[in-house]
């Protein structure tokens, strides 16, 4: 070899190989999360709270082509006055490898209870929102979103 190192032999290039073909498998394969771990983190932020269903719209593509930009927009009914007003806004994705997506904290000044990003999902699966209101209530709302290229890596 030009560089003074010694040839590599028939065996070791088959185990370099190896090696190769097994590390690519691993950063082919993301991990991704479960059901139960978006319990465990919904009692980590709102401990055992009853969530009640409505007050929450949520828009995303039912069938997302790249899991790597899913536009999704949350809106939530409030008059946003000084005595009733969302607090904050989260986001749960139940097979990403971290569950939680997003954490927005909002005030009675801001208006519109409405936040529009993208985000990633892993997989195909259920994507949910939950918000806390000023008097401590917890409303939800989830949507089933299937993903064709998914777009968390490990």
């Amino acid at each position: 070899m030009a560089n003074g190192a010694p040839p590599l032999r028939p065996g070791r290039r088959r185990a370099l190989r190896a090696i190769a073909a097994g590390a690519c498998l691993l950063v082919a394969r993301p991990s991704t999360g479960t059901p139960d771990e978006v319990a465990a983190a919904l009692r980590e932020t709102f401990g055992d709270r009853p969530i009640t269903p409505g007050r929450i719209k949520l828009e995303i593509p039912r069938l997302a082509e790249n899991g790597n930009i899913v536009p999704v927009t949350i809106t939530v009914e409030s008059p946003m006055s000084e005595q009733d007003y969302v607090k904050s806004i989260h986001l749960f994705a139940e097979r990403n490898p971290l569950p939680r997506v997003l954490d927005v904290e909002l005030g009675p000044h801001n208006g519109r209870a409405r936040v529009a990003t993208r985000i990633r999902l892993a997989v195909s699966q259920q994507v949910r929102a939950v918000t806390v209101m000023s008097d401590g209530t917890l409303w939800t709302t989830a949507a089933d979103v299937e993903v064709t290229v998914g777009g968390c890596d490990p």
